[in-house]
């Protein structure tokens, strides 16, 4: 399956002009040999509580080196979010995001899917090439180069597409062969759950947005930039005939604590709402998670959705 998906009809399932995504990335909070469990599931049921639209937690087997690297703790991403769907009731779940390498395509799907159905229609599937070189090498999962990295992100995504779809029959790429691409039961969400495509790479990944999703999340690195890779995506919709507005714009903002300036973040952020941003996730900071996103949804989400 490859043509270009219809995205109108996934739409609807969105919320306001902008809204706000709570990223959970760092398990290393006081405490956490004792409290890990507790700081996640409290961290999510304040994000659920407190009105934001997304929780999302990395999906890395070893921690990325500047919160530690692999001697930090790091919870396997999609036992963490079925855990975090039992203990919340309305919140979107996704990872920020999946690595094309790090699951067979029709082992993904049918995870993502089981987490739709677990969750009621919650998940999304947050997807990027990959590129942690070293958690691969370290647990002995292939690590493909660049282009072949691109290559099998292309094909899960059409994996995942046909998955979800009334086409039970094979699937025959470059890279990857399926005899039945069969999923029952299937996703609560329809007509399948969101995919989310990570990253602002011009000539491919900008491309698969425009071509099979219904979200982009591209890192906030200024208005400036953000508005010419908006820019590319809108000339990729233009050139494979998807319809750009349909696309939902997201983007991870890490650049300071947005509790730090309250005033002065949604300022920024009004910025990039007026270049079509409707989403903004935001990384946990401080010393005590759920106590800082009790805060952020308190004091930062009712002025986001007043821009």
């Amino acid at each position: 399956m490859s043509g270009i998906v219809d995205n109108a009809s996934l739409r609807s399932a969105y919320g306001g002009p902008v809204e706000l995504g709570v990223h959970y990335a760092n398990f290393s909070f006081a405490g956490w040999d004792d409290r890990l469990t507790e700081h996640l599931v409290g961290t999510a049921r304040a994000a659920d509580a407190g009105g934001a639209e997304l929780f999302t937690v990395m999906d890395h087997w070893f921690q990325m080196e500047n919160f530690g690297g692999p001697s930090a703790p790091m919870l396997e991403a999609y036992l963490s979010l079925a855990h975090v769907a039992a203990v919340t009731e309305r919140v979107r779940l996704s990872a920020l995001v999946t690595g094309a390498t790090y699951r067979h395509p029709g082992l993904l799907a049918k995870t993502v899917t089981t987490l739709d159905r677990l969750s009621g229609g919650r998940a999304m599937l947050g997807i990027g090439a990959g590129w942690y070189e070293r958690e691969h090498r370290g647990l002995g999962v292939p690590f493909p180069p660049t282009a072949e990295r691109f290559e099998r992100l292309e094909e899960t995504l059409q994996i995942c597409l046909q998955m979800w779809s009334e086409d039970e029959g094979p699937y025959d790429g470059a890279h990857f062969r399926l005899a039945e691409t069969i999923c029952v039961p299937p996703a609560v969400a329809q007509p399948h759950p969101p995919i989310m495509i990570g990253g602002a790479g011009e000539k491919k990944t900008l491309r698969m947005v425009a071509q099979y999703a219904q979200a982009c999340n591209i890192f906030g690195l200024s208005p400036e930039v953000m508005a010419h890779k908006l820019m590319v995506l809108r000339d990729h919709c233009e050139s494979v005939g998807s319809d750009y507005d349909a696309i939902r714009k997201t983007m991870i903002f890490e650049s300071f604590d947005p509790l730090l300036d309250v005033e002065g973040f949604v300022a920024l952020m009004g910025e990039y709402a007026a270049l079509g941003i409707e989403l903004v996730t935001v990384m946990v900071h401080g010393e005590d998670p759920v106590a800082w996103t009790e805060q952020v949804c308190a004091e930062v989400l009712p002025a986001l959705q007043q821009l």
